[in-house]
């Protein structure tokens, strides 16, 4: 019997979950309320990094909390309204940056980040959008032998867990940046690293090849989770009801909702983060490039430059603070001293994030016929083809791949 599958949320994640169930002979729904690749992938940085593997919470985390409450517009600012209810997630968070965790995350996380390329290869090549896709490296930057120092450790693990950094001379910066301010002589250079030129771009032609291949796509607000003894049975919308056989939860930020009306409550918060977009940034920019010191990441992207990043705790509900995107221009300057911003555009997205950075990618504690792929954080776009691989074994009853544990909603 041919399985009926139904994934709530047309992000990346639920549209490769989606596309790797479909190639294995599943009947799939994808549901979501917005249209493919509308939320968080919408404004996603594009970068695809095997060594995106570092958890927000590093070592000493604890003593920067004060400055997260102090600068608004910080690298990591958490709204004082906020903290009440945040609190119970922060402990966690602080708990997640000590030395041991952070090694084990770290090596949670190279196991699904190391096959980017592999795993979107043939999604991509199906769906007619491999030029998206470019595996041309990520440089980071710094300004400083000290800022470089600083990172040192982080990088090490980076490289124990198998990321390849090279470290380049100042001349050999320029050569490949021309555009990059003289200050920042220091730079690793992750050769294994790559970015799509437009990750809305990018998950919407999933979803069409997904389409074509049969996938049934429904844009609806899912309101309530029917279930008796055996699962979930049926989804309740505002286009009206759904019977489900087996469901998967990839709504990101909102999938804290979905899994409450399960009995399961995972402590998932949104990681509010920023981007300005510059359609004529007056200069060129080759590649995908972190300025370590500065906490952004820029990408020349089919629109234009996008600089982005930065985290601000402040729920789903609080308004934008678009002076945040004005710091990521004024940083943006730091790094390209010619960057010009007419036309530009702003822009705020949810990240979902669990304390420990790593997503849960889990069967359901509250039906068995539920598999949850959220929380991923930074790394949505990473992550989603190897997160759709696993939620394709969990869905059919196969062994996954690689070790998913580090994974599991019991580990909170």
């Amino acid at each position: 019997m041919t399985p009926r599958v139904t994934v709530i949320g047309a992000g990346a994640v639920g549209v490769c979950s989606a596309l790797w169930l479909q190639r294995a002979g599943a009947t799939v729904t994808l549901i979501d309320r917005l249209g493919p690749g509308e939320g968080c992938s919408f404004g996603n940085a594009g970068s695809l990094s095997a060594t995106a593997i570092l958890p927000v919470a590093m070592p000493g985390v604890l003593k920067r909390v004060p400055s997260y409450l102090r600068d608004p517009l910080g690298p990591l600012t958490i709204r004082w309204a906020y903290l009440p209810r945040l609190l119970p997630w922060l402990l966690r968070f602080i708990e997640a940056g000590r030395r041991d965790r952070v090694e084990r995350i770290a090596a949670a996380l190279r196991s699904l980040l190391a096959p980017i390329f592999e795993s979107y290869g043939p999604l991509a090549e199906a769906a007619g959008c491999a030029q998206l896709i470019r595996r041309d490296g990520c440089l980071y930057l710094f300004e400083s032998q000290t800022a470089l120092a600083a990172a040192r450790w982080g990088m090490e693990l980076r490289r124990r867990n198998g990321c390849v950094l090279e470290e380049l001379p100042a001349e050999e910066i320029a050569r490949l940046e021309p555009a990059i301010a003289p200050r920042f002589r220091h730079g690793l250079f992750a050769p294994d690293n790559g970015s799509t030129s437009d990750p809305h771009g990018l998950v919407t032609a999933l979803a069409r090849s997904f389409e074509a291949a049969g996938g049934n796509l429904i844009r609806a607000e899912v309101r309530a989770i029917r279930r008796d003894e055996a699962g979930a049975r049926e989804l309740l919308t505002d286009r009206g009801a759904f019977a489900i056989d087996r469901l998967v939860i990839a709504a990101g930020a909102w999938s804290r909702r979905l899994a409450n009306m399960l009995g399961d409550d995972p402590p998932l918060e949104t990681q509010r983060g920023y981007h300005v977009t510059l359609p004529d940034p007056g200069i060129g920019v080759n590649r995908n490039i972190m300025a370590v010191s500065l906490n952004i990441m820029v990408n020349p992207m089919l629109m234009g430059l996008r600089l982005a990043g930065t985290v601000e705790l402040a729920g789903l509900d609080a308004p934008p603070n678009y002076a945040r995107a004005d710091a990521i221009l004024a940083q943006g300057r730091k790094l390209f001293p010619d960057l010009r911003d007419s036309g530009r555009t702003q822009w705020m997205g949810h990240r979902p994030c669990l304390p420990d950075s790593l997503p849960v990618i889990d069967r359901a504690g509250g039906a068995a016929n539920v598999v949850y792929a959220f929380g991923h954080g930074h790394v949505g776009m990473c992550a989603a083809p190897m997160t759709g691989r696993i939620v394709r074994d969990l869905v059919l009853g196969r062994r996954p791949e690689i070790d998913i544990s580090p994974f599991a909603l019991a580990r909170f």
